[in-house]
């Protein structure tokens, strides 16, 4: 579990590719001692690599990475929408660091989990209850991600309740956006199969444009964010008829 100050870091990291321990030490208002510290556990997690004098967030396509940062936020998101979800339900979760929280929380749940994403069923390794069910596909290494025909032959032949799906980036021109080709493909059809689907995604995610749409407001349910989605969001979603859940 990261401290507030080193999730700080992390947000701070991902805004900028190189932050100086000067930089860290002045924003935070602590000591460079501390800062180092901080650091070294992080690269210790394996979220952050060590540079002289500084720091380097590792490449923001790996799941792991990302789940450091909004730590908070993403943890809330998850805890409100794991309450949505009950008893019995099977339900496909796709890829996202909140979605990998999610599933944290769901698992204490008697519910089928099924996903496209390694790391998210790796989680339960250990849990010998734990009912996962991992689609196969095409192994993306960074993002861990089960992509290509072979998944979409696997989502032909089953049956959900819910999708919970995370995106990398909303405007209302271009709508939910990934900027993943492969990994889109398998959202957009995982949208197109379901009929309860849930964005879930951090309001960091929302004024930005990624390289592939892979669907607008009409065609979902549900967004599920924190509380510092902005207004104009809001109001569009709610025009859209989007059930809006903020955490």
């Amino acid at each position: 579990m990261l401290n507030e100050r080193q999730s700080k870091i992390l947000n701070l990291l991902s805004r900028d590719d190189l932050t100086s321990v000067n930089d860290l030490s002045s924003q935070l208002n602590v000591s460079s001692v501390t800062i180092r510290q901080d650091l070294n556990f992080l690269e210790g997690e394996g979220l952050l690599r060590r540079i002289h004098g500084g720091a380097v967030l590792k490449d923001a396509d790996d799941l792991s990475i990302r789940l450091g940062v909004n730590y908070d936020k993403k943890l809330r998101i998850a805890q409100k929408v794991a309450g949505l979800v009950k008893e019995g339900e099977t339900v496909l979760i796709e890829s996202g660091s909140t979605n990998a929280l999610l599933a944290r929380e769901l698992i204490k749940k008697n519910v089928t989990i099924i996903t496209t994403n390694v790391y998210i069923a790796r989680q339960f390794r250990t849990n010998e209850t734990a009912n996962i069910i991992l689609l196969g596909g095409t192994y993306q290494q960074k993002s861990e991600s089960l992509v290509g025909k072979i998944t979409k032959v696997c989502l032909d032949h089953i049956n959900f309740d819910k999708a919970f799906i995370g995106i990398d980036g909303y405007t209302t021109k271009a709508g939910f956006t990934i900027r993943d080709l492969f990994r889109a493909e398998i959202s957009s059809y995982i949208i197109k199969k379901s009929c309860d689907v849930f964005i879930v995604s951090d309001s960091t995610k929302f004024g930005k444009t990624e390289l592939t749409n892979i669907c607008y407001p009409a065609e979902i349910g549900h967004v599920a964010t924190d509380e510092d989605l902005p207004l104009e969001f809001r109001d569009e979603f709610k025009s859209a008829g989007v059930n809006l859940i903020l955490a």
